[in-house]
């Protein structure tokens, strides 16, 4: 391992990723980093960024482990300070944790520090379960539950590396009485249409010089979904009129929040926006600088709802107002959450937004029955002949007719875009369910819920984006034959 106090700025260059620096004159990738204030470099012997991002975190890992036995004082006291120390190195070594979440987990420690009297100087063996319990109940009156869960899964952690180092034998903190604050999901309180429509007109005639900015800005993020940081990011050439998407990359560094950039569709609306920006400001202009002027407008946000009588609107409620109308509009579920960033195939949008479907909910009510229909011209067919058996030849019959009208057969094929492709194009049922469910997945490349099944047309553009047109062309072709009234 080889040490350096200063370095030649001409010869080496950062690259995008904490701890790495790149050699000029040769290319290679290099580690760099602090173990214990100890400026520590290695080669990664690559010249590819790609591969040098993955070894990266094997070698600072590997001297961590070389330090860690002088850090980790299992032969006499460890104290809650000598704990946190160690959290902190390996805070600063790690490269898959963003730096605002480093910054934050340093915040709770420092909070955990100030409100817990000594507990640095405190041998980790002596902290009990009451004292965690004592301490939770205190914090947990002065700050929010999201801080108070943040901050308690710091105090975790760090007790986690006295265990691993044989300090003491249970972690107190992970207690099943030390429990998380209950968070109470936000009620969301969002402008319907044509409040939205006066909103966005009272702040871009407010008289400022700002309000047209901040205005379109306001309809930016209504009508793409956005958080704050990636729409900062979001350049004119992000936006392509001949696909209709936006891409959203985040940060040059670190990227979104989920490290990985995605495609949003542009809307009616967006797209009549950024025409006219990129009308007013050039072509030039508008693709190689940010679409937005104005990076924050609460404020214009704040005196516009005061003045109109509306419920206070943040930038993050703008977010919450594109997937609201979206599922309102019929985008289903899993789709929205795919638009907004999320990775959990739509859990957590189903539950900040499943109310939403309340009024579909009712509508579907309305076909359930219970006793008698009061239709005089129906008759109850006798118990004894029931119609499920002439149902079910009927249904065969379909499924046999169907297959009659296709030269190629699909449905027994083991490509499983074939048979997910033809059982979405097809109204008869020819692929049993649970197979449907199988082969959406395995075309997809992602997980695919039942109820996405339901609107099928929904899986099939996207679709259409995974493999691109060329392929789904190849397939019509393949699968039309004999049977162009079913396949489009």
């Amino acid at each position: 391992m080889k040490t350096e106090n200063s370095e030649s700025e001409s010869l080496w260059t950062k690259a995008p990723v904490a701890n790495l620096v790149r050699y000029e004159p040769s290319g290679i990738y290099f580690a760099r980093a602090k173990v214990r204030g100890k400026l520590v470099r290695k080669s990664l012997d690559t010249n590819v960024l790609s591969v040098a991002k993955l070894r990266l975190a094997d070698v600072l890992d590997s001297e961590y482990r070389v330090v860690a036995p002088s850090q980790t004082k299992i032969v006499g006291k460890m104290t809650f300070a000598d704990a946190l120390g160690i959290f902190r190195e390996r805070q600063k070594l790690a490269t898959d944790i963003k730096e605002n979440t480093k910054n934050y987990n340093e915040r709770a420690a420092i909070d955990l520090l100030k409100t817990w009297p000594g507990l640095g100087q405190t041998d980790v063996k002596r902290i009990t379960k009451f004292d965690c319990l004592e301490w939770r109940s205190r914090f947990g009156k002065r700050y929010s539950p999201t801080v108070t869960n943040g901050t308690l899964s710091v105090l975790r952690r760090i007790l986690d590396i006295a265990v691993d180092s044989g300090a003491r034998y249970d972690n107190p903190a992970k207690d099943k009485d030390v429990k998380r604050a209950r968070v109470r999901r936000k009620e969301l309180q969002l402008p319907e249409p044509d409040q939205f429509l006066a909103l966005v007109s009272h702040v871009r005639g407010n008289g400022s010089g700002r309000g047209g900015h901040s205005a379109d800005a306001i309809e930016f993020f209504a009508y793409v979904g956005s958080r704050l940081s990636e729409a900062a990011k979001i350049y004119g050439r992000d936006c392509s009129f001949l696909k209709n998407e936006i891409i959203i990359r985040g940060d040059p560094i670190t990227g979104t929040k989920n490290w990985e950039m995605r495609r949003v569709p542009m809307i009616p609306e967006m797209r009549k926006l950024l025409e006219r920006m990129k009308a007013e400001r050039g072509e030039t202009e508008f693709l190689d600088n940010p679409v937005l002027k104005v990076r924050k407008f609460n404020r214009s946000l704040k005196n516009a709802c005061k003045k109109l009588g509306l419920f206070h609107l943040t930038h993050h409620d703008l977010r919450h107002l594109f997937a609201t109308r979206c599922i309102e509009s019929g985008v289903d579920i899993p789709t929205v959450a795919k638009w907004l960033g999320h990775k959990d195939g739509g859990v957590l949008a189903m539950q900040t937004y499943g109310h939403l479907r309340d009024g579909h909910s009712a509508n579907m009510a309305l076909k359930v029955i219970f006793g008698e229909v009061a239709t005089p011209d129906v008759v109850t067919p006798p118990k004894q002949n029931p119609p499920v058996t002439v149902a079910s030849a009927n249904s065969n019959k379909t499924a046999a007719q169907a297959k009659a009208a296709y030269s190629y057969p699909w449905w027994a094929s083991s490509n499983p875009i074939e048979v997910f492709w033809g059982q979405a194009n097809e109204p008869v049922q020819i692929v049993p369910l649970p197979k449907f469910l199988q082969s959406a997945k395995a075309a997809m490349g992602r997980e695919v819920f039942e109820q996405e099944l339901a609107e099928p047309l929904a899986l099939v553009d996207e679709l259409v984006e995974r493999v691109g047109v060329s392929t789904i062309e190849a397939l019509k072709a393949k699968l039309l034959s004999g049977a162009s009234q079913n396949i489009g």
